[in-house]
């Protein structure tokens, strides 16, 4: 017959094992979670759709500097804006599709967070400098507005698209302080293409 002391040892020591083990389970589920949703944040990178961005940019580039009225001008690049952001979007959601993810958690929802404050100070500077008559600046506020985006989203994401935030950057540097005549080809450059050499980028490495 067991004694109650070794009967006492036995109850305390298994519940023990299976607490741990099941701690032990819990944290390879939340390893491989994290693991999954850095990966959405990764392959839901617009790679063609990068590329379509940077051709809807050049395309306005070329329209733009045929404009004679900054208002006419002002509303290209606006539009050009606009159409690529929804190549980018349709792009992004195409490939989290694909993936069987969401773009509305994790990383990738924290990829697209990260761009909305940028934006939005690049878009309330944008009508102030518009009201003042100053659209020579315009172009080096919205080029370095979207390299700071691009670079607080790069924290979620590959490191090439840190690169490209800071190759933005750098242009929006010369932009702000190259002569104002200068903007529309310090656009094609950083909108078209650094969006057309990264998209590819992506592209080749990280599944389009």
């Amino acid at each position: 017959m067991r004694s109650p002391r070794r009967l006492d040892s036995t109850a305390v020591r298994t519940p023990s094992l299976a607490s741990r083990a099941l701690d032990d389970l819990k944290y390879i589920r939340a390893t491989m979670e994290r693991a999954g949703e850095r990966a959405v944040g990764v392959t839901a990178l617009p790679g063609w759709g990068g590329v379509l961005m940077g051709i809807v940019a050049l395309a306005a580039s070329f329209t733009a500097a045929r404009t004679t009225d900054p208002r006419d001008w002002v509303l290209t690049w606006l539009g050009a804006a606009v159409l690529a952001s929804l190549v980018g979007t349709t792009d992004m959601m195409r490939k989290a599709a694909e993936s069987r993810s969401s773009l509305l958690r994790g990383p990738a929802l924290r990829f697209v967070s990260s761009l909305i404050a940028p934006f939005a100070v690049a878009a309330l500077l944008s009508i102030v400098l518009y009201r003042h008559g100053l659209y020579g600046d315009l172009p080096g506020l919205w080029l370095l507005s979207y390299g700071a985006g691009t670079i607080a989203a790069g924290a979620f994401s590959v490191r090439a698209v840190r690169y490209m935030g800071l190759a933005f950057m750098l242009l929006g540097v010369f932009a702000l302080f190259a002569p104002s005549t200068w903007g529309d080809a310090c656009m094609a450059i950083g909108f078209g293409g650094f969006h057309v050499l990264f998209g590819l980028w992506i592209t080749r490495h990280h599944d389009g």
